[in-house]
């Protein structure tokens, strides 16, 4: 098939663009590169054989966006393109409305036009909120704290709308928790611009000096050690669920959601213990307090995706280290 990747040069974007070109599809890419690098885009073709066709475009230009779907015999999409750090939008919350929704609302209009029926869209275990210390399963009440979290609920009530009014529409909502890792090869993995806001990435800058310490936030919580804890996944498991998802499209029509994860939680100094046993690096680190729209406790329950699909993550939290530091490595600058 050839399927439309918007976002494809993000982080799990791009790792899910080199497993759609491994089995056979074409991909055709949608980023503003906004938060990505291009060079994202150069390293999927060092890494994979097949048809990759990018366009720098803004999913909000709707003249453009009609090219695309014009240009393109479009079969389904993966829908990645958004803004993601809590921390940041709670500081920005109207970019974030403007981008992951208005992104949202506006590639739906495309699809609808195209007659394009078929969606993956990437949603986010952040819209559960943090009043869960058991793993969290996809019908247990949702409680966003942040304009982040908040945009991605809005988007899956936007889609499952679409869905009720159109009924030939099929859309698979992946609530993934926290993407970490790279591609084993040290090719691909994740390159944020400014100051990282996600932990991983934060700490591989400090391994290699570009910052001088990571900033725990927060050593308080109800947790094993104090600090947050969080449902870790490998991005090519998080990538391997989105091409599985494309391929139970057909199962049925309508809107279904389903909790990507391992079922089991690491805190941020577990986390710190693993990277330096991966690394051989100590990372420096201080308590600072909390963030505004942090949580304590995020952990998923996968059971309802392995009981249909009968998939399970297979890497553990030693592979998410060892290949995030070998692209970090390889990277010491980013791409």
């Amino acid at each position: 098939m050839t399927i439309l990747v918007t976002g494809g040069a993000g982080f799990i974007g791009s790792h899910t663009c080199v497993e759609l070109l491994s089995r056979g599809h074409s991909v055709v890419v949608a980023d503003d590169h906004s938060n990505s690098s291009p060079a994202a885009l150069t390293a999927i073709r060092d890494v994979s054989s097949g048809k990759l066709i990018t366009h720098a475009i803004d999913l909000r230009d709707q003249e453009s966006m009609d090219k695309l779907f014009t240009s393109h015999q479009i079969d389904a999409v993966i829908h990645f393109a958004a803004k993601k750090s809590v921390r940041e939008s709670v500081q920005i919350p109207l970019d974030y409305y403007s981008i992951n929704v208005g992104c949202t609302i506006s590639l739906i209009q495309m699809m609808m036009k195209h007659d394009v029926r078929r969606l993956v869209f990437s949603s986010s275990c952040s819209i559960y909120g943090g009043r869960y210390s058991a793993p969290i399963s996809e019908d247990d009440e949702k409680g966003p704290t942040n304009p982040y979290a908040h945009s991605k609920l809005m988007c899956e009530q936007i889609l499952s709308d679409t869905c009720r009014r159109h009924p030939d529409l099929s859309v698979i909502a992946l609530r993934y928790f926290n993407p970490i890792g790279a591609h084993p090869s040290g090719y691909l993995g994740e390159d944020p611009r400014g100051i990282p806001s996600n932990i991983l990435p934060y700490m591989m800058q400090v391994a290699v000096g570009r910052l001088e310490r990571l900033e725990v936030y927060g050593n308080d919580y109800d947790t094993i050690d104090g600090t947050g804890v969080r449902d870790y996944i490998h991005v090519m498991d998080v990538a391997e669920a989105h091409c599985l998802a494309l391929d139970h499209l057909d199962d049925e029509t309508g809107m279904r959601a389903f909790n990507i994860g391992t079922g089991g939680g690491v805190s941020v100094l577990q986390l710190l213990a693993t990277f330096g046993e991966a690394s051989g690096i100590t990372i420096p680190y201080r308590m600072v307090g909390r963030q505004p729209g942090d949580v304590g406790t995020l952990i998923a329950d996968p059971s309802l995706i392995e009981k249909v699909w009968g998939w399970t993550t297979s890497r553990d939290i030693q592979a998410m280290c060892r290949d995030a530091w070998q692209f970090q490595r390889l990277h010491p600058h980013g791409y």
